[in-house]
């Protein structure tokens, strides 16, 4: 059988109900005409010399209800449309919600440097100032201008986050030393590392910890955290002279430069991006957050790995306790004295989030360093290297059991 003959069947098992179907429903067009009659046109002659020359055709007024409206054809192309914007919004959903993920990412990340440490060996000192940065960075594209004039208008809350920093902290450093070394027997320099990490300043992820759980109070956690980053020039010197009699110069020139680095371009940079490109900043804002937590994982992640002889030695997990008492009793003060001091603030618990996160968190990379340029006993540092990324895990946990209680909240509030 030739194609010919192939074609002719096929046409044949399609004209049948073709012809069927109009013939028992006529098609209706608009026509320019307030007549409605039925005609008849001719088809092209090169239709095929089977099909019937007339169809009976229905012209219908453009007023009347029996014309064809736009609902009786569905327009599949905006269908389309609609679902996937509907599908790109609940994906920039999911990246602005990654946050949630950071505690879990945190606690991932330092048990894969434990047990591979060359993952993370990579990840050197001269990425943490980049790093965190990008952090200060996407808190500036979040925030504005009068946020942080505001936050200078509040000395109360500056003194008393100060207070909590270079007294109550030195002094529960000092605490622990004694503990450490006289009730558990263990070495001076490890007592030594205990108050050497108490008397740094805060940490900067303690800035972006409190822009996770109160985005308001962001500024005014940078303005703290800033301030004792620069005071810590001269007071961390002085207080462990005070305490340990240990002379330790610092570089003045150099601190003032990664202060400049790590928070003063990043945020200026954030804040006029958002007040001249607000376009820009509206576009990659959804992208901050999973950049953000991959970033916070590699700063927990990468000390541990660098430090892994340390971490793993003898006295490890007599440190690593030492740490936990050190963090966790920090969270808590700073959390119980904030809420007695602004008892009767408006924005309280706000107030005792942010100081919380400011005692709690402690720039334990600074502490880290010094310990590795000013002692001659390695084991000084270790309480630093295990601290690092213990602080991002307990205070990132905070920030999801604090964010949670505040949806909860709101959610009953309305």
């Amino acid at each position: 059988m030739n194609s010919s003959s192939i074609l002719k069947q096929q046409w044949q098992s399609l004209r049948s109900p073709l012809l069927s179907y109009v013939r028992k429903s006529p098609v209706s067009v608009r026509c320019r005409t307030n007549v409605t009659s039925p005609f008849s046109i001719h088809l092209r002659p090169h239709l095929p010399p089977h099909w019937s020359p007339k169809l009976p055709l229905k012209c219908a007024p453009l007023t009347s209800s029996d014309s064809l409206g736009p609902d009786q054809f569905p327009v599949h192309s905006g269908d389309l449309t609609q679902t996937l914007k509907q599908n790109w919004v609940s994906f920039l959903e999911i990246l602005k919600q990654s946050n949630s993920l950071l505690p879990y990412v945190a606690l991932t990340s330092t048990l894969i440097a434990l047990v591979i440490p060359q993952s993370f060996t990579w990840f050197t000192t001269r990425h943490y100032a980049p790093a965190l940065g990008f952090l200060m960075f996407a808190v500036g594209v979040n925030s504005k201008e009068k946020d942080f004039l505001d936050a200078l208008k509040r000395p109360t809350e500056l003194l008393t986050a100060y207070a909590c920093q270079f007294i109550l902290k030195p002094l529960l450093g000092y605490l622990l030393c004694i503990i450490s070394v006289n009730v558990f027997g263990l070495p001076t320099a490890i007592g030594a590392g205990i108050v050497l990490l108490s008397c740094v300043s805060g940490a900067q992820l303690s800035s972006y910890a409190t822009f996770l759980s109160d985005p308001e109070m962001a500024p005014l956690s940078i303005v703290m955290t800033s301030l004792s980053t620069v005071s810590a020039v001269f007071v961390t010197p002085l207080l462990l002279l005070l305490i340990i009699g240990k002379r330790l110069p610092i570089d003045v020139k150099g601190m003032v430069f990664s202060i400049t680095q790590i928070v003063l371009v990043p945020i200026t940079g954030g804040l006029l991006l958002n007040r001249f490109f607000p376009h820009i900043c509206n576009s990659i804002r959804p992208f901050l957050p999973p950049l953000s937590v991959l970033v916070a994982a590699l700063s927990a992640g990468a000390p541990i790995a660098h430090n892994i002889e340390s971490v793993k030695s003898p006295f490890g997990v007599a440190i690593f306790l030492l740490a936990v008492a050190f963090h966790l009793t920090s969270f808590i003060i700073g959390y119980i004295i904030s809420g007695f001091t602004f008892r009767d603030s408006p924005d309280a618990k706000p107030l005792q989030r942010t100081i919380s996160f400011e005692m709690g968190m402690q720039s334990s990379l600074l502490a880290l360093a010094l310990a590795n340029k000013f002692f001659e006993d390695p084991v000084v540092g270790i309480p630093s290297a295990i601290s690092s990324p213990l602080m991002s895990l307990m205070g990132f946990s905070l920030v999801l059991i604090w964010s949670k209680g505040r949806k909860s909240k709101t959610k009953h509030s309305t």
